[in-house]
């Protein structure tokens, strides 16, 4: 197990002043959300929670320094190549970082974001990138194809949100991601294609626009902010990542799905799949009902707790407090 990073590392992998956590107008966000398709929160995360995160990165992913100095060849390789090769699935090394998803700032974004409090978290992701590593200039594209079996509904009641949460400052030049807003345009494009290059190219792959379509660039826009800032948007609105072109640049960040419990067919990751990892165990028995909630644990009083399923998942969760579900029952 690598030790904890010291407060240098962390400064070092995050380059960032902690803000104090904004507080929006979180209807008017989701005003923004509905209309633009994105809304942009600078600072969202609280203090603590993103102070907590930031200490534990160091167990997940080299820092700026170490990475660009190679420190550890070892460890580097991972990153290096494949832009998506810097990405670790939930549950995470860190508890800290397992802590964010289910935060109450993140919990009450998405569930005022999806119109109902009964929402499933059903992806989280923490992303290392290094300049230089990768190529991590992306066409525009959705997220539909890997977030759903069928294709985003209009319908509320279907909704999914996804989340960018910066875990450092991010600029243009650190990579922030490029955000189209919603227009008459975009509300037009068809399920095919999905990705479009800035220009022409050949490629007979009917997915891709093969002819290219540099006015939906022109549109675009960095969505940048400080540590702590969230980006939200919806699985059918046009993004991309960018390049990194800053000397030495590193950029540290989670990407988050949550949906309404209604949308069945919304999922990138099946939990139960991962459910005997240690780190599951782990967080499971740290975790209270409304955030196990969001994976699908039934609430307390729900029909499926009776005595033998009480005592089942005490005995594979020996740490977990069942007393919620107990008195319910």
């Amino acid at each position: 197990m690598m030790p904890d990073p010291t407060e240098s590392q962390v400064s070092d992998s995050c380059r960032t002043a902690i803000l104090p956590c904004m507080d929006p107008d979180l209807a008017a966000a989701r005003t923004t959300w509905l209309e633009d398709g994105y809304v942009v929160l600078p600072g969202y995360l609280p203090a603590d929670d993103l102070v907590a995160a930031q200490r534990e990165l160091g167990e997940m992913f080299p820092s700026a320094d170490d990475f660009h100095d190679d420190v550890d060849p070892g460890r580097n390789a991972r990153f290096i190549g494949d832009e998506f090769d810097g990405i670790d699935g939930f549950p995470f090394a860190s508890l800290a970082l397992n802590r964010v998803p289910v935060s109450d700032a993140l919990v009450t974004l998405a569930t005022t974001l999806l119109g109902t409090t009964d929402v499933r978290l059903y992806s989280a992701e923490a992303w290392a990138k290094y300049a230089g590593a990768a190529d991590y200039d992306q066409d525009l594209h959705r997220d539909y194809l890997n977030h759903t079996i069928l294709v985003p509904s209009s319908d509320p009641a279907f909704g999914q949100v996804e989340m960018f949460v910066f875990l450092c400052d991010v600029t243009a030049e650190l990579g922030a991601p490029r955000m189209v807003r919603r227009s008459p345009v975009t509300d037009a494009l068809p399920a095919r294609p999905n990705f479009f290059p800035r220009r022409a190219i050949d490629d007979d792959d009917s997915f891709i626009a093969a002819e290219g379509r540099p006015d939906l660039f022109e549109t675009e826009a960095p969505a940048t902010g400080p540590a702590g800032s969230v980006v939200a948007f919806q699985p059918q609105t046009v993004h991309r990542g960018a390049a990194m072109t800053e000397p030495r640049g590193a950029r540290f960040t989670m990407h988050l799905n949550y949906r309404t419990a209604a949308a069945e067919w919304a999922h990138r990751h099946a939990w139960a799949d991962r459910s005997h990892d240690p780190h599951w165990y782990r967080f499971v028995e740290q975790a209270g009902p409304r955030q196990l909630e969001l994976f699908g644990f039934p609430p307390p009083g729900h029909a499926y707790w009776t005595e033998q399923t009480l005592a089942g998942v005490a005995q594979r969760y020996p740490g977990l407090d069942m007393s919620p579900w107990r008195a319910a029952h």
